[in-house]
């Protein structure tokens, strides 16, 4: 017995988006979809709104090319927009990357309504995702705030000290290496075996398989994040690079992809410590 109900009795177009609701398939892909844009929409529309700052500096790059190579946040630092600017960011960069894991809960949640089981919607599994990283964000926003505070983040948010970019890098390139990296990884690359062992048919249950997953990602990807701080919090090429990076790697890379990735920024790092280490020679020797 099917659990499909009948909707010939609606117009055509309220009937057709009736049916679509009822496909988890098509509700994860446009969850990823909406959710992603949202983040990236916000992310310009933010940019927009500096326009002002932009046109008010002298001798600096074209706004197209400040958008594209750098920061340019300057008047939203404070508490109250940096908590909305690091959900759009979280929104643009992990969603994507979480769309394997969404469309791999709702193909089997399509096969289970075929039989006619009792299946969530992967909007839950999606909230209980997102809720794992809104603590990120919380955390992330207190971080940047405290940095700002003690002068570590200039204005337009970017870092004013190669020895904590340099940290920040090499902490980065490390954490490529250790076991707990591939253990997340090596789940959010596998998401079949995960909903196969602990399949659930309450909105409770599923909630928390978000949850678990959403914490896989964020052993995944934290240090990666915390990037933004040696960049420059809002910088819109880093963000998409990382967001490629994160996404490839949970697509199945493999260890390769991860340690070199891991190679890269911890020469990166070294570089940054070396230069100011250079920057900072003359004080030291006189």
């Amino acid at each position: 017995m099917s659990d499909t109900p009948d909707l010939s009795h609606l117009p055509a177009a309220a009937a057709w988006l009736g049916t679509a609701l009822t496909r988890p398939k098509l509700v994860a892909a446009g969850c990823v979809m909406v959710l992603a844009s949202l983040g990236w929409l916000t992310l310009a529309w933010l940019v927009a709104g500096m326009d002002e700052v932009a046109s008010g500096a002298s001798g600096v790059l074209p706004l197209p090319l400040q958008v594209l190579c750098g920061p340019l946040f300057g008047s939203y630092t404070a508490g109250a927009a940096v908590v909305p600017m690091w959900g759009a960011m979280l929104l643009a960069m992990m969603l994507p990357t979480a769309g394997p894991m969404l469309l791999t809960y709702a193909e089997i949640a399509e096969t289970a309504a075929r039989k006619g089981e009792r299946i969530v919607s992967p909007l839950v599994l999606a909230s209980g995702y997102s809720a794992v990283w809104a603590g990120f964000v919380i955390v992330a926003s207190a971080a940047q705030i405290m940095l700002t505070r003690v002068a570590f983040l200039d204005s337009t948010m970017a870092s004013t000290s190669a020895l904590l970019s340099g940290a920040i890098f090499i902490g980065a390139g490390l954490y490529q290496f250790t076991p707990l990296k591939h253990a997340c990884l090596t789940q959010c690359q596998r998401p079949f075996p995960f909903f196969f062992a602990y399949w659930q048919t309450t909105r409770a249950g599923v909630f928390r398989l978000g949850l678990t997953q959403g914490l896989y990602c964020l052993g995944c990807c934290w240090a990666m994040m915390l990037l933004m701080f040696a960049v420059g919090v809002m910088n819109v090429v880093w963000m998409a690079a990382l967001a490629i990076v994160m996404a490839v790697e949970k697509l199945g890379a493999g260890r390769l992809l991860s340690h070199v990735v891991g190679a890269i920024l911890f020469f990166t790092g070294v570089a940054f410590l070396i230069a100011a280490l250079v920057a900072h020679w003359p004080a030291v020797v006189a």
